[in-house]
C-alpha cells in the first residue's frame, strides 16, 4: 500500500499550538469523564469495540464537546465555523492537527489523527494520539494494511500499564512505544524516560501524545528491540508491549514480530537482564508457543536470563485455529476477498504445523534483577479475574520472595505475620456435616487467589495479627487440638511459606 494511505502527522515542533489545543480540549471537558457523561456507558463501551453508531447518535447536537468527539474520535468533517468556536482553528491548521476538507475557506475541517482522552492513575487528563480510526478497537476497523499504522489504546496497552510497578525510579525504557502510552505512564515516576520503536511514525506520535498530555518529553530512538540502547546504558524499569503475534511473515509492523515463532518475545526477555539495574524490573506482555512433546512452563523458564527472579503468568491459551482467526479478524482480513482470507488462514496453519505448535499462550512476564545466589522463577496459569491495577501486587510478590529466601524454617517460626486485607474463609462440605471437607481462603484484592488449607492452617491464619510469633501460635493450636507441638512446628512451615508466597499472610515488620 502506498504511503498516501496514512495522513500527514501534526508537527511535533510546535509546542505553542499543542499547548493551546490542550487547553481548548480541557476547557470543553474533552476528557475521559466528560466523554462518559456525554455518551453514557453503553455508547462509551461500544467505542472500545470499534462501534461508532451509538456515539454518532449521542453527538447530534452542537455543543463544544459534541463537536470535538465527532472531529477527533469519530473522524467526521465538521464545519469550520463550529470548530472555530471551540479550538484555535488557525493554529491547528498551520501545525497540522486539522486539514481543510473542502476547497473553500468556509468549508469543513477534519482531524489528521485520532485523539482519545485517557484518564491517568492519579486523575490526570491525558490524550493518546494515534492514526485515524485507531483510537478505539483494532486496525481492522479502518481497513488499513499499511505497515506503518500506529494504534491507540487497546486492552493489551492498559493491561501492561496496570501491572507495571510504579515506584520512583531514575530511568525507564519503553521498548516498542507505539502511541506512547507506556512512556506517558513512566514519565510520572521516572526522572528519565527513553522510548524506542522500529517505526519512525510511532516515535513522532509518541512525541505528540506526551506533548498534548502535558508530560515531559522522552528520549526517542529508532530501532528494533535493544538496538538503540548503548552498551553502557541500564535502567531501573523496562516495559514493552511488543509486536508479539506469532504469524507467518511480518505483514503488520504494529503486531507481527518478524522473527520465527515466539523468538521475538524470547529474545526480548533474554536480553533484558543485562539492561537492568540491581533491583530493577522488566515487564512484558508476550505470546508463547505450546509445542508438541514440550512442557510450556519449562520452555518459559528457559527464557529467564541469569541473575533475575521471574514471575510469569499465563492468562489465556488458544488452539492454533482460534489464534489464527483472532488475528486475521484483527486485521480485517475476514471482510476482504474470501479466497485471499482462506490462503492467509492456510499459511498460518502451515506455519504452526511445521513448527509442531498445538496452541499459543498469552500472558505477563516480569523480571527483577537480583543479587540472590539462587533466583526464583514462578511460572503459573491464572485465567481467573484479577483486580487492576496490579503494580503493587507485583512489587509485593517479589518482596515476599526476598523475605522467604532470607528466612529458614526456624526464622519463619520466630517471625510475626498478619492476615492480608480482604481475605475471607469459606468452609466447604455437605449440608449438616459436623466438620467441613476442606477450608478455602480467598482473596478479594489483587490476584484474587483461593487456596485450600487444613484446620491448622485456617486456625493459624485466623489469629495472625502481628502480635504473636508463628511458633507461639502453633504451640497454642497444638494445645487446643491435643497434638504434639514439636510435630506441628515441623510440618507447618511449608504451609506458612505457601500462604506468604501467595499473599495471604504478610510479614509484620
Amino acid at each position: 500500500m502506498s504511503n498516501s494511505t496514512l495522513s500527514p502527522l501534526p508537527s511535533a515542533d510546535r509546542p505553542d499550538a499543542t499547548a493551546r489545543l490542550r487547553d481548548a480540549l480541557l476547557g470543553a471537558s474533552f476528557t475521559a469523564d466528560g466523554l462518559l457523561e456525554l455518551l453514557g456507558a453503553p455508547a462509551y463501551a461500544a467505542l472500545a469495540r470499534s462501534e461508532t453508531v451509538p456515539a454518532l447518535r449521542a453527538t447530534r447536537g452542537d455543543t463544544p464537546l459534541e463537536t470535538l468527539v465527532r472531529l477527533f474520535l469519530l473522524q467526521q468533517p465538521v464545519p469550520h465555523t463550529r470548530v472555530a468556536g471551540v479550538l484555535p482553528v488557525d493554529a491547528c491548521l498551520e501545525s497540522g492537527w486539522l486539514v481543510r476538507a473542502g476547497e473553500d475557506a468556509g468549508d469543513d475541517v477534519a482531524a489528521t489523527v485520532d485523539v482519545r482522552p485517557y484518564g491517568g492513575p492519579g486523575g490526570e487528563d491525558w490524550f493518546i494520539v494515534s492514526d485515524l480510526g485507531c483510537a478505539v478497537g483494532g486496525a481492522g476497523g479502518i481497513g488499513s494494511q499499511d505497515e506503518r499504522v500506529v494504534l491507540g489504546v487497546g486492552g493489551a496497552s492498559t493491561t501492561l500499564a496496570g501491572i507495571t510497578v510504579r515506584t520512583p525510579v531514575s530511568s525507564a525504557l519503553d521498548l516498542g512505544t507505539g502511541s506512547g502510552i507506556q512512556a506517558l505512564h513512566a514519565a510520572q515516576h521516572a526522572t528519565r524516560v527513553t522510548a524506542t520503536d522500529l517505526n519512525p511514525r510511532a516515535l513522532h506520535i509518541t512525541a505528540l501524545t506526551l506533548a498534548l498530555s502535558g508530560a515531559p518529553a522522552a528520549d526517542l530512538r529508532e530501532g528494533s528491540l535493544f538496538e538503540p540502547v548503548r552498551d553502557d546504558e541500564t535502567y531501573d524499569l523496562i516495559v514493552s508491549n511488543p509486536p508479539f503475534v506469532i504469524s507467518p511473515g511480518a505483514r503488520l509492523t504494529y503486531r507481527d514480530g518478524g522473527m520465527g515463532g515466539d523468538d521475538l518475545c524470547r529474545t526480548l526477555v533474554q536480553q533484558a537482564g543485562e539492561r537492568l539495574n540491581e533491583g530493577g524490573f522488566a515487564q512484558f506482555l508476550a505470546n508463547w508457543q505450546h509445542m508438541e512433546g514440550e512442557d510450556w512452563q519449562d520452555r518459559l523458564r528457559s527464557w529467564v536470563p541469569r541473575g533475575c527472579d521471574a514471575w510469569i503468568v499465563q492468562r489465556e491459551v488458544q488452539d492454533v485455529t482460534q489464534y489464527a482467526e483472532l488475528w486475521l479478524r484483527d486485521a480485517g482480513d475476514h471482510r476482504g476477498d474470501p479466497v485471499e482470507y482462506q490462503a492467509r488462514y492456510d499459511a498460518w496453519l502451515d506455519e504452526f504445523e511445521a513448527r509442531k505448535v498445538r496452541a499459543v499462550g498469552f500472558g505477563w512476564i516480569t523480571l527483577r534483577r537480583t543479587a540472590a545466589g539462587e533466583p526464583s522463577i514462578t511460572v503459573e496459569e491464572w485465567p481467573h479475574p484479577v483486580e487492576q491495577p496490579l503494580g503493587d501486587t507485583v512489587r509485593e510478590h517479589f518482596a515476599r520472595l526476598d523475605y522467604l529466601r532470607e528466612h529458614d524454617d526456624a526464622a519463619l517460626l520466630a517471625g510475626h505475620f498478619r492476615l492480608a486485607a480482604e481475605i475471607v474463609q469459606e468452609q466447604v462440605g455437605l449440608p449438616g456435616a459436623e466438620d467441613p471437607e476442606h477450608v478455602v481462603l480467598r482473596q478479594h484484592r489483587g490476584m484474587r487467589r483461593a487456596t485450600k488449607v487444613d484446620t491448622v492452617g485456617a486456625g493459624f491464619a485466623g489469629v495472625c495479627d502481628g502480635s504473636l510469633s508463628a511458633g507461639r501460635i502453633l504451640d497454642a493450636i497444638a494445645q487446643l487440638v491435643g497434638e504434639d507441638p514439636v510435630s506441628l512446628r515441623d510440618r507447618t512451615p511449608a504451609q506458612i511459606r505457601l500462604l506468604v508466597e501467595q499473599g495471604f499472610l504478610e510479614p509484620a515488620q
